[in-house]
């Protein structure tokens, strides 16, 4: 578990023990583009109301074309990845009904689309479309709702699983539900199409699983070059093997339970304390690594989530489970969705099998992850290789090995939020990018972090980093930004006289003797007020700054934002400046610079203009982060509010106090005019992902500035965290 807690202020770097995700890899997946896949609405659908997502997908027999289903649209999407760098949109075909999966032969695509009227009345249909045209030619019915379809290496068969899937809200979610589901199966021809479209061959599952052996729900089919299918019972926490072919059950077992410890379990916490026992594995996807072992990503459902994912043979023996490792990666690569801790955690629910590298891709849909595993064969252990971020909700994942690629399609679509469904395209190279930043102490065990809101450096190149009130405990982190990643190596949780300080959202940190200065920031309508605080190397709460209250009346919920400590003059001592996000109620156009001496309370203050949005949907632009510069101006950080291809204004821009008079808080402030001293859109967007709303956090480290941004607990945003270091601009 993480360690709670060492000095803020101790030195030294130890080498020995250290993470795996410290270690190099000369060969691995690099993202090298992002498709919206709202770019492929019809002219009639505004695709800034329309929702629309990517959820599973598939690609062309030449890996050319990628073919995704999109639910919320009833439509099938098709993206051009001729150039995979630059995928380009490909149109959509209209379908009767909610398409579940898809997957290629030949020149055919076969699609499972759902069109049951209500969970007591499944249907659905096999949809035959011809990618030369793009035309739906056929419709096969499945006498239920589908869910996964699955086609032989061989092209020969395809494999349905009809779920037919329970009412969560009719009687808790509890089996049985009938109708009960089954496996329904399809030859076909040379061309991809099926021969037996009136007569498939329905195989009956029930009486096979102990939870709810008469109510079947498949979920997820996958088939082994031998012609077996093997199929997901996730509700039922059952695994069947089937002769494709035949027909035949050839196996069958439970997919058992597993015992957790040292994973996080109450919601909101990065501390993984937490014991788990007896958890039903519930698999989702399930892929074959060869015609003897297969892999199952145990997402959980109503009894839960076991976290992980295993290596069954088909005999139904574990070769090998992940444990709580998946936790402890997302915790380490700050990609763990807290909010999820007393649930399911990361939530493991695709799987993808690139034979040719001996890759298991295990797909993390609340951790908006995926991690990298090569198979070490036969009764080893898998060895982890990579953790890449996606975009929010990986639904769909696909190796391309003609190509060298991997895709990820990520459903999670918000139009209002500017946070669209994407589909990710990485390719295998021999120079991988590392990640930019994680967690793990000297021992090499993982530190929980997210939501990174305020860095400082001092003139020790020691480096502090806070979180925001994403999580409940008010954090402080010891950042190595020497190392490659940066690395946080410890975390001190700041505390009160009653203990852990838990109603304080940290947004700035600025260096003080045998400590460190922080804010926090207000929130009106919590009664939470805006706060400087000052808190020892222990974290401990020394001091407390409130603004005067005719400052405070008139604050929103959009305030103290950064935090930085001022040398004294002749004319005094050490002053702190204080950051507003955005304006006072009255004050448009500016934000509220406080100065603030710490020895009397006395505040006094400043304005500074706000740029105006420039993005096309309009938006906020307000300050996130000030940080002093070796030349003695200040440096701002000044973004707007939106995510994607709507980001227009992410900036670091500069102020000069040395004309300036400020006033007192009864007086209105003089206005400060900005410089701009870098423009963060081209840094942001080199890692091909989305753009992400909140660099966050920012300070000077000799000759760089280091900007690091925001990815809100990983709800329902982005996971990762990027650490920009850019070459600090002259004067």
């Amino acid at each position: 578990m993480p360690r709670l807690h060492r000095s803020l202020l101790c030195t030294g770097i130890a080498t020995a023990g250290l993470s795996l995700s410290l270690a190099s890899h000369a060969e691995g997946l690099s993202q090298i583009a992002t498709f919206e896949v709202h770019h492929n609405l019809t002219a009639e659908l505004d695709p800034e109301t329309t929702v629309t997502a990517a959820e599973i997908i598939t690609a062309s027999a030449d890996g050319t074309l990628l073919i995704y289903t999109d639910s919320p649209a009833e439509r099938l999407g098709f993206i051009d990845i001729t150039d995979p760098a630059a995928p380009t949109a490909g149109g959509s075909l209209a379908l009767e009904g909610e398409p579940t999966s898809v997957s290629v032969s030949a020149d055919t695509a076969l699609v499972g689309v759902n069109t049951s009227s209500s969970y007591t009345s499944p249907s659905g249909f096999l949809g035959v479309v011809d990618l030369s045209s793009r035309q739906l030619n056929a419709q096969c019915d499945l006498g239920g709702q589908p869910d996964s379809v699955a086609i032989s290496p061989d092209g020969s068969l395809l494999a349905v699983a009809i779920e037919n899937e329970r009412d969560e809200d009719h009687n808790d979610g509890e089996l049985p539900q009938l109708p009960a589901g089954d496996l329904v199966m399809f030859d076909l021809a040379a061309d991809g199409t099926p021969t037996n479209c009136e007569a498939p061959r329905h195989i009956d599952l029930t009486g096979l699983a102990e939870v709810a052996g008469d109510d079947p729900e498949p979920e997820f089919v996958d088939i082994n070059d031998a012609g077996q299918v093997a199929v997901t019972l996730q509700e039922n926490n059952h695994i069947v093997i089937v002769d494709g072919t035949s027909g035949d059950i050839t196996d069958h077992f439970s997919a058992g339970s597993v015992d957790l410890e040292q994973v996080p379990t109450e919601k909101g916490s990065l501390t993984a304390n937490g014991q788990l026992n007896g958890l039903a594995r519930e698999p989702d996807a399930v892929g074959w690594l060869d015609n003897q072992r297969l892999v199952t990503a145990n997402e959980g459902d109503y009894q839960g989530g076991s976290r992980g994912f295993t290596i069954f043979s088909t005999d139904g023996s574990v070769i090998w489970d992940s444990g709580n490792t998946l936790e402890q990666f997302a915790l380490e690569y700050g990609a763990y969705p807290a909010g999820r801790a007393g649930k399911k955690g990361a939530e493991p629910e695709g799987i993808e099998i690139w034979k040719e590298r001996e890759l298991i891709l295990v797909g993390l849909e609340r951790a908006a992850s995926v991690a990298v595993y090569r198979d070490m064969g036969t009764n080893q252990a898998p060895q982890f290789m990579q953790w890449l971020s996606t975009g929010v909700g990986p639904e769909g994942l696909l190796a391309i090995p003609q190509r060298d690629l991997f895709v990820v399609a990520a459903e999670e679509d918000d139009p209002e939020a500017g946070l669209r469904s994407t589909v990710n395209i990485y390719q295998w190279q021999q120079t991988p990018p590392a990640a930019e930043i994680i967690g793990a102490d000297d021992n090499g065990e993982e530190i929980g972090f997210g939501a990174l809101s305020g860095l400082s450096v001092d003139s020790n190149g020691q480096a502090l980093l806070v979180s925001d009130s994403v999580y409940p405990e008010a954090r402080l982190y010891q950042l190595e930004l020497s190392s490659m990643p940066a690395r946080i190596r410890d975390v001190t949780p700041v505390s009160d006289a009653d203990g852990p300080a838990r109603d304080l959202d940290l947004e700035g940190i600025a260096p003080a003797a045998g400590g460190a200065w922080l804010v926090s920031e207000g929130n009106p309508e919590q009664g939470r007020a805006n706060q400087v605080l000052g808190v020892d190397a222990d974290g401990n709460i020394t001091e407390r700054f409130t603004l005067p209250e005719v400052v405070a009346e008139r604050m929103t919920r959009f305030g103290f934002e950064g935090i930085a400590a001022l040398p004294g003059t002749d004319q005094g001592g050490e002053r702190l400046a204080v950051i507003f996000q955005r304006a006072l109620e009255g004050e448009e156009g500016r934000a509220r610079l406080g100065l603030l001496d710490p020895t009397s309370g006395d505040w006094q203050f400043l304005s500074v203009a706000l740029s105006d949005p420039l993005s096309p949907v309009g938006g906020w632009v307000g300050f996130s982060e000030i940080t002093p510069l070796p030349d003695g101006r200040l440096a701002l950080l000044e973004r707007d509010n939106q995510v994607g291809e709507r980001a227009a204004l992410k900036r670091v821009v500069t102020i000069s106090l040395e004309d300036a008079t400020p006033v007192g808080p009864e007086s209105t402030p003089p206005l400060l005019e900005t410089r701009e001293l870098v423009d963060l859109l081209p840094a942001m967007a080199e890692s091909q992902g989305v753009i992400v709303d909140k660099p966050e956090a920012m300070s000077v480290d000799g000759d760089t500035l280091v900007v690091i941004t925001d990815n809100d607990g990983v709800d329902d945003s982005i996971a990762r965290t990027r650490v920009l270091r850019i070459p600090l601009p002259e004067a």
